[in-house]
C-alpha cells in the first residue's frame, strides 16, 4: 500500500489502536485491583475503584458503646450512654438517614429520636454524636446496632496489607503459601528449560531417523488439553510413589510445558547461522560443546521468553496444584489455593481478597516487566530467515 509522504497507512493505525486497546484491557483490571487493596469493604461495596477519589454514599453497620461499661446516671436517676459513631477521624461524614433495624435502615433522619421500646430512646445527631436514654434495667446488655446511610470521604488504608502479611491468623498461611508456590514454580520452570533445550538442539541440528515425526508429534501435543492427562498421570504418579507431593507436581508441570518449550526453542535454534556450527565442527568441537558454548548463549532470548511463559503459568495455576499437590494439613498449599480458601471463609471481606490477589500477582508482574524485552524477541524466534 502506497501513501503520500508523511502519512501512515490505515493498517498501521488499526494496529496501533489494537495495541492500545489490549493494553488498556490489561491495565484497568490490574489498576482496579491495586486501588481496591487499599480500600475498606464498605467502600468497595458502595462504589467502583474509579470513583475512589471522591465521596461516596455508603451504608455502615455498627454498634454504639457497650452500655454496661459506658452508661452514666443522671441527676434524675436515668441512665444514658453518650458517644460518637464515627469518631474524630471522620468528622466530615454527612449522615443522610439511619435506622435500628436491617428492615428499615432509613427510618430516621439526623436529629430524630428512635423509640427502642421498654422506655429506651436513641437520638443520633447530624454530627454523629448520639444519646441513648433508658432506665436501670433497659440500658444494660448488648450494645444497640445502627444502620447509617452517609456520604463518606475517600479513605485509603494499609490495614488490609497488615492483616494479610502480618496478622498471625492470616500471615502464617499466606507466607507459607508464598514459599510453597516458589517451591513449585522455580523447579517447574528450570526443569522444562533444561530438557527442552537439549531436545530442541537435537531436532534443529542433528540428523537421525524419525526427526520429522518427532517434530510433528511436538506440534500435535501443543493442542492437547492438559485435562485429558490429569487422571492417567495422577494414577501413574501414585503407582510409582511420587503422587501427592512436590516431585509429582514438578513432573506434571514439566510434561505439560515441554511441547511449547521444544517448539519455541527449536524454531529459534534452527534460525541460527549454519556457518557458526559448521565451523565449530570443523575445529573439532563436539555436539555437547557446540550446544553449551554456542547455541545456549545465542538462544538466551528464547530461553528467557519461555521462562516467562512457564513461570506465569505455574504461578497462576490452580488445577495442577489441586490434583497433584494434595495435602489435608495445608503444609503444601499454594497461593491460588490459599486465596480460594480466603474466599470460602471470608466471602464478604472483599478488601482482604483484593489485597491477597494483588500480593499474588506482584511477583509475576515483576518478572514480566524485568524480562519483557526478551519476551518479544523470543516470540519472533524463527519467523525471519
Amino acid at each position: 500500500m502506497t501513501t503520500p509522504a508523511g502519512q501512515k497507512p490505515l493498517v498501521v493505525w488499526l494496529l496501533n489502536l489494537s495495541v492500545i486497546a489490549l493494553t488498556l484491557l490489561w491495565l484497568f483490571p490490574t489498576l482496579g485491583l491495586f486501588v481496591s487493596s487499599f480500600r475498606t469493604s464498605e467502600q468497595i461495596t458502595a462504589s467502583g475503584w474509579w470513583s475512589s477519589m471522591f465521596p461516596a454514599e455508603q451504608t455502615v453497620q455498627l454498634r454504639v458503646a457497650d452500655p454496661d461499661e459506658n452508661r452514666i446516671e443522671t441527676e434524675a436517676g436515668i441512665f444514658v450512654v453518650e458517644g460518637t459513631v464515627f469518631g474524630d477521624a471522620l468528622a466530615e461524614v454527612e449522615i443522610e438517614s439511619w435506622g435500628t433495624s436491617s428492615r428499615a435502615i432509613d427510618a430516621y433522619r439526623p436529629g430524630d429520636t428512635a423509640d427502642l421500646g421498654e422506655g429506651e430512646t436513641l437520638t443520633l445527631n447530624p454530627d454523629g454524636t448520639y444519646l441513648w436514654r433508658g432506665g436501670d434495667d433497659q440500658i444494660s446488655g448488648r450494645a444497640q446496632r445502627l444502620f447509617i446511610n452517609a456520604t463518606m470521604p475517600p479513605d485509603f488504608t494499609l490495614a488490609n496489607y497488615e492483616k494479610v502479611l502480618f496478622d498471625e491468623r492470616n500471615s502464617e498461611g499466606m507466607l507459607k503459601a508464598f514459599f510453597n508456590t516458589l517451591t513449585v514454580v522455580i523447579p517447574a520452570t528450570i526443569i522444562p528449560i533444561l530438557i527442552a533445550a537439549f531436545a530442541a538442539y537435537a531436532l534443529a541440528w542433528m540428523d537421525f531417523p524419525g526427526r520429522a515425526l518427532l517434530i510433528a508429534a511436538v506440534v500435535g501435543l501443543l493442542v492437547v488439553p492438559l485435562q485429558l492427562a490429569l487422571i492417567p498421570l495422577l494414577t501413574f504418579h501414585n503407582a510409582i510413589g511420587i503422587g501427592k507431593g512436590y516431585l509429582g507436581t514438578w513432573m506434571a508441570h514439566t510434561g505439560f510445558g515441554l511441547p511449547l518449550a521444544i517448539y519455541l526453542l527449536r524454531n529459534y535454534m534452527v534460525g541460527l547461522p549454519r556457518d557458526i556450527i559448521e565451523n565449530a565442527r570443523v575445529d573439532g568441537a563436539t555436539e555437547f560443546q557446540i550446544f553449551t558454548k554456542i547455541i545456549l548463549p545465542l538462544s538466551f532470548p528464547a530461553l528467557a521468553s519461555f521462562a516467562i511463559f512457564q513461570f506465569l503459568w505455574t504461578w497462576n495455576d490452580l488445577l495442577v496444584a489441586l490434583v497433584f499437590l494434595i495435602d489435608s494439613s495445608g503444609q503444601t498449599t499454594v497461593m491460588t489455593k490459599q486465596i480460594v480458601e480466603l474466599l470460602g471463609t471470608r466471602g464478604g471481606d472483599w478488601e482482604i481478597l483484593a489485597t491477597s490477589a494483588f500480593v499474588s500477582i506482584a511477583v509475576p508482574l515483576a518478572v514480566f516487566f524485568l524480562m519483557q524485552r526478551y519476551l518479544v524477541r523470543g516470540l519472533l524466534a524463527g519467523s525471519v530467515k
